[in-house]
């Protein structure tokens, strides 16, 4: 299913860094000033130490009935019926690669924290028995250890469940579900090549509700092909009306060499213009902040206490192991990723268990990058980007370069200003601030990008701070 427009859990980091689409015609301010570069020091050496035992893992269960027309993933398409139940060899073998990796995985002496969040993704996770979800439990649990209130979340398709399944999955400890929606239209589900229909997004609310899942999300899709203003506001309506505790909205991204690279151009009939995609986007951060969810990162809103706190992981730049075909994990500030091919996968999982593979690459973590990353995870969020802990890291000359820059945007009221309070401070003390020199670190203590129109324009944002970070 489609996921985060930002996936940091599967192979191509950052190139899946998918903000929403660029909708302004503005030519970018041109940087006056060359910044020094960003240079590895001992903060940020300290930072990275201090954040060096993972306490989340992403395990990816690529299962799906077919695949969907936008979908470029690492998936296995079992096909819409499977004449071997809940026996199917294929899942049966590939959770035990999986659990081997697992097993194999070397981690230091000095890793003892156990995990706080663990997120089944994929492909279509509900697929799998829950009798095979829990090898996959105990195995992380024998080799890691699982916190008694950590976050297990699943994603669950339409008609891929049932109430029992779900009770069997909740006895397992999977407390939290990502439903996929995408749409509540059957033409568009349709369209899109969705394996489910509008009958079976009401019966698995449903299932939910009477299981008594607390905590649950939704997943939408913008502008697919032939949607109107009309269906997007439906499904938010629908979705709010099914009150679960967290919406996810992601704007449809055409990637290559999937079926919607060969019908449609971005931009273009039957999919919805730039402008048209942009409103998608603001309706969407009205309706549902209306609606009392708090709009805590550019695709994701929460109900108050709901936010994923295993996508958080990400957002706040924190290490986390991964685990199955195509995921990527983040250790000692560097991101290995594993094959997309299951043959080759399962080749990786045999070298690793022969001692054959190095996840570090032999890659040194670079001061650039790691910067980099830390300011496009940051801007994603409400939070915003902590100037205060980054000017540590990577030095004060930076804050400096990057207000100079987003000096226009400011003005604008696409990015916002805050001091250690969270109080918002005006363009025009932001440039009196700036004018003194020194007194800016001072005072200013985050920056982040408005919502939504500063969301809209995190591309070229965060493009511009990449160019002082690395000029």
């Amino acid at each position: 299913m489609l996921r985060s427009t930002f996936t940091p859990i599967l192979t191509a980091f950052p190139s899946k860094a998918k903000k929403p689409r660029n909708y302004s015609n503005t030519i970018i301010t041109a940087i006056t000033k060359t910044p020094q570069p960003v240079r590895q020091n001992a903060s940020m050496e300290n930072m990275l130490l201090q954040q060096h035992t993972p306490t989340s893992a992403y395990v990816h269960l690529p299962f799906c009935r077919k695949r969907c027309h936008y979908c470029d993933f690492p998936i296995v398409a079992l096909g819409s019926s499977s004449p071997y139940g809940d026996d199917d060899p294929r899942i049966i073998n590939y959770i035990d690669f999986l659990c081997r990796e697992i097993k194999a995985t070397s981690i230091p002496s000095d890793y003892k924290s156990p995990l706080e969040t663990v997120f089944f993704g994929g492909g279509t996770p509900s697929l799998v028995p829950p009798r095979l979800v829990s090898l996959v439990m105990e195995t992380l649990d024998a080799k890691f250890g699982v916190c008694s209130d950590a976050e297990i979340s699943i994603e669950m398709d339409p008609g891929t469940f049932d109430a029992k399944k779900l009770k069997d999955l909740m006895k397992l400890g999977v407390n939290r579900v990502s439903l996929g929606v995408q749409a509540f239209q059957e033409e568009l589900l349709r369209s899109c090549g969705r394996a489910h229909g509008v009958q079976e997004i009401h019966e698995a609310i449903d299932i939910v509700g009477s299981c008594n899942v607390e905590n649950w999300s939704v997943d939408l899709i913008s502008s697919l092909p032939h949607q109107k203003p009309h269906m997007w506001e439906q499904s938010l309506s629908l979705t709010i009306q099914a009150k679960p505790t967290h919406v996810s909205v992601y704007d449809l991204q055409v990637e290559q060499d999937t079926k919607f690279a060969s019908l449609y151009t971005a931009g273009e009939f039957p999919l919805p213009s730039e402008n048209q995609a942009a409103d998608f986007y603001r309706t969407a951060s009205e309706m549902l902040r209306d609606a009392g969810y708090e709009h805590y990162e550019i695709s994701s809103y929460c109900k108050s206490g709901y936010q994923c706190k295993h996508n958080y992981t990400y957002w706040i730049n924190k290490p986390f192991y991964a685990f199955g075909l195509g995921s990527a994990s983040y250790l000692n500030g560097l991101r290995f990723s594993r094959p997309r091919k299951l043959k080759d996968y399962m080749g990786y999982v045999q070298n690793l268990e022969n001692g054959l593979v190095n996840c570090s690459q032999d890659s040194k973590v670079d001061a650039q990058d790691i910067a980099m990353d830390v300011v496009m995870l940051s801007l994603r969020t409400a939070r915003g980007l902590d100037l205060k802990s980054f000017g540590k890291a990577f030095g004060s000359s930076t804050i400096l370069s990057l207000c100079e820059v987003y000096k226009p945007h400011i003005e604008s009221g696409h990015v916002v200003c805050l001091d250690e309070q969270r109080r918002e401070i005006s363009p025009e003390e932001f440039s009196s601030l700036l004018s003194e020199g020194n007194k800016i670190n001072e005072v200013l203590a985050y920056i982040r990008l408005s919502d939504p129109d500063g969301f809209l324009l995190s591309n070229e944002l965060i493009s511009l701070a990449f160019n002082v970070l690395a000029p």
